[in-house]
This record gives C-alpha cells, sequence and structure tokens, in this order.
C-alpha cells in the first residue's frame, strides 16, 4: 500500500518535513510537541522557509494551536495519507514515549522517504542507522540532520531508497507472517515434547 511515488503537485500537501500519527494520542501529541517547541526553531534558523506538516486525525487542541507557528500546518483527518508523505522531503518521528515497531516509521521508509527519528522509535526496527534511518536524540542534532538532508537530495534520496529495501527485505507481511509460523511450530514442538 505504501510505495514511492513522485508528488502530485499540490502546495498544500507539500512540506519539507511531515510526522504522520493519531493526533489524540499521548505519545504522539507529546512528540509533535516536543519537535515544535525544541527542533523546530533550531531548523527554521538553518531554512528559514521550512514547512513542517502533521498529519493525522483528532489533533488536540494543544497541537491545533501549533498552526500559529510560523511554518507549521496541521490537518487534522485525511482519507489518504500517502499523497503527504510523497509530497514530503523528509519524515520525523521525534518521539519521546515509543514501544515496539512505529508504523509511522515503516510507512515513511517504504515510500523511500528518509526518517530523522529518535532512539526511541527506531528501536523496534531492524535497520542500519545512518544507511537506512537516521537517528538523533538531541534537539541540536535532530535540527542538523534534518537540515542536511533537506539541504543535499541527493543523500536524502540514498538514505531513503535504503529505507525503501530494508522494508521490503524484512517488513513484508509474508516475511513477518513466516516468522511468526516458526516460532509457533517450534513452541508447538517443544509443548509436544515435553507433555
Amino acid at each position: 500500500y505504501f510505495y514511492p511515488q513522485a508528488p502530485q503537485i499540490e502546495n498544500s500537501k507539500s512540506s519539507d518535513v511531515i510526522f504522520t500519527g493519531a493526533m489524540d494520542y499521548r505519545a504522539n501529541v507529546d512528540a509533535v510537541r516536543y519537535f515544535v517547541e525544541t527542533v523546530w526553531p533550531l531548523l527554521r534558523k538553518q531554512k528559514p522557509d521550512a514547512r513542517f506538516v502533521v498529519v493525522g486525525a483528532n489533533p488536540t487542541k494543544e497541537i491545533t494551536a501549533l498552526q500559529n507557528i510560523d511554518g507549521v500546518k496541521v490537518t487534522g483527518r485525511v482519507d489518504d495519507v500517502r499523497p503527504y508523505i510523497w509530497a514530503a522531503k523528509t519524515a520525523v518521528a521525534p518521539l519521546r514515549i515509543a514501544r515496539g515497531v512505529q508504523n509511522k516509521v515503516l510507512e515513511a521508509m517504504a515510500c523511500a522517504k528518509p526518517v530523522v527519528a529518535t532512539s526511541a522509535a527506531a528501536a523496534g526496527i531492524a535497520c542500519d542507522p545512518a544507511k537506512d534511518i537516521i537517528v538523533a536524540d538531541q534537539p541540536d542534532d535532530m535540527a542538523d540532520e534534518i537540515a542536511a538532508l533537506l539541504a543535499d537530495q541527493g543523500k536524502a534520496q540514498k538514505i531513503g531508497e535504503a529505507a525503501r529495501e530494508t522494508v521490503l527485505q524484512d517488513y513484508q507481511w509474508d516475511e513477518q507472517l513466516s516468522r511468526f509460523d516458526d516460532k509457533l511450530s517450534q513452541s508447538l514442538q517443544t509443548y509436544s515434547s515435553s507433555a
């Protein structure tokens, strides 16, 4: 469902940076607020015209209020997040509260977008930092990494392509389900042997 595509030129969807997720979920609210309050001002010093789009249903009042900050747009619910991902130059996952695999990260990677994420957001995904994903935990590091990607579209494309390959190789449903089947079979064999 998620794949690379050239952006359909529609200015309302284009951005330099995108975040996707349910915007009434505490971890996402915290991540976006943290990003806008700590990383965004640093990034705008380097890239004054940068645009950040928050795409997700049910934005809280505090998230909606972020639209008052230059360069920030909150969409609310959209029918399809893919056009927004396609129209973005990079995706961020500045999660400070995260467990397991972050689908927002895999979706951006599957669309061949470079992702800048905190170590908490990247922890559930088996990939090569700096090749498939960029991990940055400090606001200045995150701002610098995003600015570098925006300045070097060749680097951004290379990371995005590597990210997509990782998703195709390791995160397709068939691959994941075969791993599950293997584990289930091993467990059943162990149970049968001990019974």
